[in-house]
């Protein structure tokens, strides 16, 4: 067989697929020739809670799409995040009306905007609804098909398929917020695969994400056991082996000690430090035009100092300098303190400036207003007063603490693993370059 007919019957068995190559016995109809798109309500978050309501009826705004839910299945026996309508917004009439259906498996969910164009058309499909109990809300599409075309948890991915991602970021419009209207996403091509091709395509990544949420319920388990740890060790009421004396209440003075290492402005690019609020940490932030900045020195920052936002103490924007920090700028507004030898350690109170106490008692020395109105007194800070423990029981109970952290970050670390490992089976199954026949 020469070259010319091998090419040849390569170039049948496979068709156009926007830039890339399908199997030839795969579809490629326009999404709104196989999708009907169904009723959407605009609620406010203002009109949704966690708890459940006496009606029970759950909605899913576009930004959870985006920022909550993890894999393209929402199972709703396994997701409890979705939040609820307030009572009495809709009840079972509404279900009835012919242009008002009611939500149910395999129906997509389809965010018509995003911030960025990541986001673009993100969608989940549902699984495991209950019937009346669920509406598309704010800034989303909700999009069905007939199970006899696309199949029951494949329908997700059609939308998934690198080059129609590709294409909804070509179409997508807008400033701040980038969208795609109903009737662009009609016209944009899907690739469909044979039914039978698209139940086991949908039953891999079906397994993919089971053991996804199999390794998140874990992560979730052992976060609320250091959550506990950290309440029962932080205040005391649980003691470590060997540890039985009172703890003392003191001022932060006896632990910690202002540094100051000010230095001129750079006249060349650096790396400032920046602090999260509600005990989120650190942040670097480069500075690549020194010039443009209007203060004329700033302080050098070291790893296991302790540093505060003078203009968000109140919000709880407070930290351990991490390592990486090491070298970084900081203005007159992030007093650092150093710990005073063989009396505070570093690790200890990584944890213990994240206790709900330490944000009230930094509330109340930032007098004033909202915002930047509000700001600490660095003479205050140090006369804090709060239970500690000793040196040695500081060390003992950080490390039972940072075992905890470890064992969340390896488990971490493997559930996104297997996310890649499901983004690797996505691209070579949604493409037919893996085919499951």
């Amino acid at each position: 067989m020469n070259q010319t007919t091998i090419k040849k019957i390569a170039e049948e068995a496979n068709k156009q697929f926007y830039r890339t190559m399908i199997p030839f016995d795969w579809d490629t109809p326009d999404f709104g020739s196989v999708f009907t798109f169904l009723k959407t309500f605009s609620f406010s978050r203002a009109q949704l809670v966690n708890e459940k309501t006496d009606d029970g009826i759950r909605n899913i705004h576009y930004g959870d799409i985006h920022a909550t839910y993890e894999n393209e299945i929402l199972d709703f026996e396994i997701e409890k995040t979705v939040p609820y309508l307030l009572d009495g917004i809709l009840d079972k009439q509404d279900f009835e009306k012919e242009n008002f259906p009611s939500l149910k498996d395999g129906d997509l969910i389809i965010a018509d905007a995003s911030e960025d164009y990541e986001g673009v058309c993100d969608c989940v499909e549902l699984k495991n609804v209950e019937e009346n109990k669920v509406v598309a809300g704010l800034h989303t599409f909700a999009a069905r098909a007939n199970k006899e075309v696309v199949a029951l948890g494949f329908r997700t991915y059609v939308l998934n398929h690198q080059q129609v991602i590709r294409e909804l970021r070509r179409i997508a419009t807008g400033t701040s917020v980038y969208g795609v209207s109903k009737t662009n996403l009609s016209k944009v091509k899907i690739a469909l695969p044979p039914l039978p091709e698209q139940k086991s395509i949908a039953q891999v990544l079906s397994t993919a994400d089971a053991a996804i949420h199999a390794t998140e319920k874990l992560i979730a388990q052992k976060d609320q056991r250091k959550k506990w740890l950290m309440q029962q060790l932080l205040k005391g009421k649980k003691r470590l082996k060997g540890f039985d004396g009172e703890w003392k209440k003191q001022p932060l003075k006896n632990f910690l000690k202002q540094v100051s290492r000010k230095i001129d402005k750079p006249n060349h690019p650096y790396l400032g430090i920046g602090l999260r609020s509600h005990g989120k940490g650190t942040f670097l932030k480069p500075d690549e035009d020194p010039a443009k900045n209007s203060m004329d020195s700033f302080y050098v920052v070291r790893p296991n100092d302790l540093i505060v936002n003078i203009t968000f103490a109140w919000e709880q924007a407070i930290a351990i300098v991490r390592p990486e920090d090491d070298g970084a700028l900081a203005s007159h507004r992030f007093p650092t303190y150093t710990f005073k030898e063989g009396k505070g350690h570093p690790d200890f109170f990584k944890f213990f400036i994240l206790q709900p106490k330490m944000k009230y008692m930094l509330e109340l020395i930032s007098p004033g207003g909202a915002g930047r109105n509000r700001v600490m007194s660095k003479s205050d800070f140090i006369k804090l007063e709060f239970f500690v423990p000793d040196f040695e029981e500081q060390i003992a109970i950080a490390q039972v603490l940072q075992a905890a952290d470890k064992e969340i970050s390896l488990l971490k670390a493997k559930a996104e693993k297997l996310r890649e490992q499901k983004k690797g089976l996505m691209q070579q199954l949604l493409t037919g370059k893996k085919r499951l026949l």
